[in-house]
């Protein structure tokens, strides 16, 4: 069993609960791994042309919001992959009469579900749902952090 997750030095210091010397700040921010900044991501050859659009789209957004890297190109193109086929999937089902061909309905369902599951995780991965872009936010550290809380509140002229 290990202890917590490590958290990035700007959060903790943003979150005001651990006093680091400015030796443990600047040794912690030295080691902590840093992702060049980037302003585009190649779309992945295997794409089609509808995806790569989408992979674009998307890209261009996860760029602005500074939490992809040319790393996560392949996790992405996953991601578009796996959304089409769902889409493809819940296409095929709203043509069905699920009286007549129920048991064509239920494997497509079931493919379906997959699908589903697939783009749930990799979307979790990466920020494309609400609950796990509030996890990525880093709140802006203090502009000094070593005000006391009653600095902070009344001023310097106490």
């Amino acid at each position: 069993m290990g202890g917590r997750k490590a958290q990035p030095t700007d959060l903790l210091l943003a979150k005001g609960k651990k006093h680091l010397t400015k030796e443990e700040i600047q040794a912690r921010k030295n080691s902590e791994i840093k992702m060049p900044k980037i302003s585009k991501v190649t779309n992945p050859s295997y794409l089609s042309r509808k995806q790569k659009l989408k992979f674009s789209t998307i890209s261009k957004q996860l760029i602005d919001l500074d939490i992809f890297a040319q790393l996560d190109r392949d996790h992405l193109a996953m991601y578009v992959i796996a959304h089409e086929k769902y889409l493809e999937a819940t296409k095929a089902l709203d043509e069905l009469d699920i009286i007549k061909d129920l048991g064509n309905y239920t494997k497509i369902q079931i493919i379906q579900d997959k699908f589903f599951k697939q783009c749930k995780g990799l979307a979790s991965d990466l920020g494309l749902n609400i609950t796990s872009r509030c996890k990525l936010v880093i709140p802006k550290p203090l502009e000094n952090p070593n005000k006391s809380e009653e600095e902070e509140l009344f001023g310097d002229d106490l």
